[in-house]
């Protein structure tokens, strides 16, 4: 897993052991998410629906704007109170392209504030590496 901050913008990627069909709803399924990031989630997974992912004390908040199963999605993300990342203040890009009978993930989170890029970095590369455990 490699997670790498290019031009303001953080790409994380991940091999799961798992094909795209498997993976998806881990991003999309309140249940599912949980289990490799946060504690707790109110997802709609449709353009415009909800996107909130509790992480203990510290809450993501944006909304979805591309669900493409089993191969893409597109949600916003920011953190109420944040004055340099609010809700739906940067943007997460995930693309599921199958390799064989596994699953590539490539993760891009756009518009992160300088403040908080290797923050978001180094939990990218985390918790995908959790994903990659709970997925495959």
């Amino acid at each position: 897993m490699t997670a790498e901050i290019r031009n303001d913008v953080i790409v994380a990627t991940e091999h799961i052991k798992a094909p795209p069909e498997v993976v998806f709803p881990y991003f999309t399924d309140p249940a599912l998410i949980v289990t490799w990031i946060g504690d707790r989630a109110e997802l709609d997974p449709q353009p415009g629906g909800v996107f909130s992912l509790g992480m203990g004390e510290t809450v993501a908040r944006g909304a979805y704007i591309t669900v493409e199963p089993p191969y893409r999605v597109v949600f916003s993300w920011g953190v109420p109170g944040d004055e340099t990342l609010p809700p739906g203040g940067s943007t997460v890009e995930v693309v599921l392209t199958p390799d064989g009978d596994d699953t590539m993930v490539v993760l891009t989170h756009r518009g992160v504030p300088s403040t908080h890029l290797d923050t978001h970095r180094a939990g990218w590369e985390h918790q995908l590496g959790l994903l990659r455990g709970a997925a495959g």
